[in-house]
């Protein structure tokens, strides 16, 4: 095919590309525990083959080598001959990064033809076995058995799925399709009728290969293998139907001989499809071009229950552009702030007879909102997936044994928050690695376990999700802290004597505290803990800071669920109106004027036992407030790390849903301001940060 043709399916390739690399460093990383499991084996074995023929389809031939030389290594593996040592594992490490430098290299508009991968291939093909471990004999498969005979025309692994099919109550046809002599289009029609056939069963093979009725390299006869529940008259049909096919011979194959043991899974292949797998069949020309490629991989046969209608379901799930769910967040945003002003009016109007419509528009606005909420949410996975390959890799670099424990993979946040939220994970897993974590002697010396545990959390907590990073090492020393502190010009001698130890430790926040002694390649570039709590508080969340030393050091993230409307408290400072994000609003309360009294020379409260520290906002922001003087102030309390702090304010307008707009490049830097929103009267209310007013120090 030329690029042109291929074009259209290069999103898709990126998109599976991305899930069977994480799929292969998950797979590689559980077979380096166990090196001798053939079930880990055969699925790296299947992924790296699925992955080789996407790429061959797609033209990306230097991708499609390093994947068929990993699949030569693993096939020794697979036959017994060779053992999987460190040296191998590192060499399939280091062959599945390259790969992902290919995939990067092809998503920034390049290609893979750039990158010299020929010594790593040589390396993978090398074929003197490892000498430090004997060759363990190879585990037959369950359904890999004797009494399996070979059907005609089909291998021993198809002849078992044929079993495996009838097992399950399917029967396999053999269709010999003929097209008409007429036909010009012969790889868009045979694209048609596999694409058809696989609506109804399961495909096991084509004759000849796809790759060859891609390139129209066949007569005008080719045969399709298939498992299904439906009438064979059905399927023929539904062949014969296809423009062009001339005739349709249907015959039933029948393995030789069943198996009791149970059968092996064989390799999945989606219903349809988002990008062209091995052997690919496309059109090759226009008008009718194939929405999607047609894998080449054999599917697993269902469950009978889930086959009782006797109909193989197409896929149940679409990928969907990012781009396309931003742009239906932003009308529903619209849609909201509509909703808004219109309630607005018709309160002012006194209209009664818009009350019900008004609310069943609400609920319709409000159902719709959750739902596109929703299909903007993924599982924190997403990022967590990476993270046994990186202490995988940071472990060995730095010479630990360290133990990760990861926790609530599913719970879910919105793809924004998702994307963005990752480096600073990195930065918090590199310092607990790096500096949290003891060397194996050094534990040992203390007597901790030489295996050091990181574990990573996630739960939803309220409205909105907490990521807790948290290890069993040295912790930090606070004393150590406030010397940095001292020497740095950021502490007196005389604040750090009366410092807490827990307020040390959240000197680290800082911007440009640092604790290393060294610059490394890990950590200590000067970019420490203050970079991290930026970008969290920049996704209008918050972090906070809690180690003990010799028992280790505990992050906790908190985030918003979504960025794009949030519930918010709105305010009145002086003329203004603003917004406050309702996840950083602890409590609102009326403060009575004999309450206020001067604590170290500012403003304080008592609540409930605990002196609340006040600031005035209006002159935070530098807005005139009203000079009045009242019996009592509404005050908005505000939860900042382990710190609380009440901001006083003209008057507390309410809750309400806010669409969160951005204020442009230029004004994106000012402090204390996170975006604007759009009220209900059409005026623009700033959305404030308030973390940001709250000095660290403070």
């Amino acid at each position: 095919m030329t690029d042109m043709d291929m074009s259209q399916y290069l999103g898709a390739f990126l998109d599976e590309a991305d899930d069977n690399l994480q799929r292969l460093d998950d797979l590689l990383l559980a077979l380096e525990k166990d090196t001798v499991n053939m079930d880990v084996i055969n699925e790296i074995f299947r992924a790296a083959h699925t992955l080789k023929g996407m790429s061959a389809t797609m033209g990306f031939e230097k991708m499609a080598g390093l994947t068929h030389a990993m699949e030569d290594r693993l096939d020794e593996a697979r036959k017994g001959v060779r053992h999987l040592g460190d040296s191998d594992m590192n060499l399939l490490f280091t062959a599945l990064d390259s790969i992902q430098g290919m995939v990067d290299s092809i998503r920034g508009g390049g290609s893979d033809a750039h990158l010299d991968v020929s010594a790593l291939v040589a390396a993978l093909r090398n074929q003197d076995p490892a000498p430090e471990a004997p060759a363990p004999e190879a585990p037959a498969s369950p359904a890999a058995t004797p009494e399996t005979k070979q059907v005609d025309g089909l291998s021993q692994q198809e002849s078992e799925w044929v079993a495996e099919a009838e097992g399950l109550g399917m029967s396999v046809y053999k269709l010999r399709v003929t097209l008409s002599e007429t036909c010009l289009l012969k790889a868009a029609r045979s694209y048609m009728v596999v694409n058809r056939l696989e609506e109804m069963g399961d495909i096991i093979k084509t004759d000849p290969p796809v790759e060859a009725l891609e390139n129209e390299e066949f007569d005008m006869e080719f045969s399709v293998y298939i498992g299904s529940s439906l009438p064979p008259e059905d399927i023929r049909q539904a062949a014969l139907k296809i423009s062009d096919v001339a005739s349709v011979e249907l015959s039933e194959m029948k393995a030789a001989a069943q198996t009791a043991s149970p059968a092996a899974p064989a390799p999945a292949a989606a219903a349809a499809p988002a990008a062209p797998a091995e052997g690919a069949v496309g059109a090759k020309a226009e008008p009718e071009k194939p929405a999607a490629p047609v894998a080449a991989a054999p599917v697993k046969p269902v469950a009978p229950a889930a086959k009782a209608d006797g109909v193989k379901k197409a896929s149940q799930t679409v990928r969907v552009d990012i781009g396309r769910l931003d742009k239906l967040m932003n009308l529903v945003g619209e849609l909201v702030i509509g909703r808004a002003r219109i309630e607005r009016l018709v309160q002012e109007a006194r209209l009664r007879e818009f009350d019900e419509p008004l609310s069943q528009l609400g609920r319709i606005s409000g159902d719709i909102q959750e739902l596109v909420t929703k299909l903007r949410m993924v599982p924190v996975s997403f990022t967590f997936d990476r993270f046994p390959r990186l202490i995988r890799d940071l472990s060995k670099t730095l010479g630990k044994d360290i133990e990760l424990v990861l926790e609530g993979q599913d719970t879910e946040l919105d793809r924004t928050v998702i994307d963005e939220i990752g480096d600073p994970m990195v930065h918090l897993i590199r310092n607990s690695l790096d500096h949290g974590i003891e060397r194996r002697e050094d534990r040992r010396a203390v007597g901790k376990p030489e295996k050091g545990i990181l574990k990573i959390s996630a739960y939803q907590e309220g409205s909105g999700v907490i990521i807790e990073v948290s290890d069993d090492g040295a912790g930090i020393d606070p004393e150590r802290v406030k010397q940095k502190a001292v020497e740095r010009g950021i502490l007196t001698e005389e604040e750090a004597s009366v410092m807490t130890d827990e307020e040390a430790v959240q000197l680290v926040l800082i911007p440009g505290f640092s604790m290393a002694k060294a610059v490394t390649d890990i950590s200590g570039r000067g970019v420490g803990m203050d970079a991290v709590k930026t970008k969290v508080e920049a996704l209008g969340g918050q972090l906070d800071l809690v180690s003990k030393l010799g028992q280790g050091t505990r992050v906790y993230v908190r985030l918003p669920l979504t960025l794009a409307i949030v519930l918010s408290l709105l305010i009145k400072v002086g003329n203004e109106t603003y917004a406050i994000s309702l996840e950083n609003v602890e409590e609102t309360i009326l403060v009575k004027k004999e309450n206020i009294k001067t604590v170290h020379g500012a403003p304080a409260t008592l609540l409930r036992g605990e002196v609340l520290s006040l600031s005035d906002l209006g002159n935070v922001l530098e807005t005139e407030m009203d000079d009045t003087d009242r019996d009592e102030y509404p005050v908005v309390v505000v939860k900042i790390g382990k710190s609380k702090i009440g901001f006083i304010v003209n008057e507390l307008i309410g809750q309400q849903e806010i669409v969160i707009k951005s204020l442009g490049r230029f004004l994106s830097k000012i402090k204390g301001i996170t975006g604007g929103t759009i009220l209900g009267d059409g005026n623009v209310a700033l959305i404030l940060d308030v973390a940001s007013f709250y000095s660290t120090k403070g």
